[in-house]
């Protein structure tokens, strides 16, 4: 099949690096899954929207079953859906916690391991997991523990599984943005953000889509944890 017919699924797909993601995808005509909570029906017939919280095992089963029932395969998965809470550790309440590992870990697992299922039958398949620079470089500037830990552990799991699956022809990889312009980020707070960046300035959300296609098409780079940060991971 040509490259016009692969088919790929992107969480957190409504706004932000989602969308772009979702328009860098269509721009290599792929065919595109597109998951969040509030999402809309697209209006392009090769965008399936599909709303549902990637948390719950049952909407990780929806969004499979649609991709194959509309589509009949799936070729990559974007783990982009993503809640980031950035305040000190101690006050973090039980549902900060409860959201972010619902979101960030058990999203992934759900949907990864289902995903992973087919990508098996076909012998090639590609996964990116969406985490953060700050697991690589915290900052007292902006603690974010639970953040760390959530991504983290993304991280961590895009290698073992690059390891487990490699012979098997699924790839994982994971970007790792530096703050990205998004509706997380109001605009006053822009100028200040950008000085955590050795650049002096935000990422955009093209920076991060451009990242993730490079990933796409790089069939000899699995296991990698591409930092997209402005060099914020080599210091200050």
């Amino acid at each position: 099949m040509g490259i016009e017919q692969k088919v790929v699924i992107i969480t957190g797909a409504s706004q932000g690096i989602g969308a772009a993601l979702v328009n860098a995808y269509r721009n290599r005509h792929y065919r595109v899954v597109a998951n969040s909570r509030s999402i809309k029906p697209h209006s392009d017939p090769d965008v399936l929207a599909v709303a549902g919280d990637i948390s719950q095992p049952q909407t990780a089963q929806r969004v499979i079953d649609a991709a194959l029932e509309r589509f009949g395969r799936i070729d990559s998965l974007v783990n982009n859906a993503g809640i980031f809470v950035a305040k000190p550790f101690t006050e973090y309440s039980e549902t900060d916690y409860a959201a972010m590992l619902g979101t960030n870990l058990a999203g992934f697992f759900h949907l990864t391991q289902l995903t992973v299922a087919e990508m098996v039958k076909q012998h090639c398949g590609h996964v990116v997991n969406i985490t953060a620079a700050l697991v690589d470089q915290p900052t007292s500037a902006l603690p974010a523990a639970l953040a760390a830990m959530t991504k983290g552990g993304l991280n961590a799991v895009t290698r073992s599984l690059a390891i487990e699956y490699a012979s098997r022809g699924v790839r994982f990889n994971a970007v790792a943005p530096g703050v990205v312009r998004t509706p997380l980020h109001p605009a006053h707070k822009h100028e200040a953000l950008a000085k955590l960046h050795p650049v002096g300035r935000i990422g955009e959300v093209e920076d991060i889509a451009e990242a993730v296609l490079y990933l796409e098409s790089a069939s000899f780079v699995t296991g990698e944890i591409m930092h997209v940060d402005g060099g914020r991971n080599v210091g200050f």
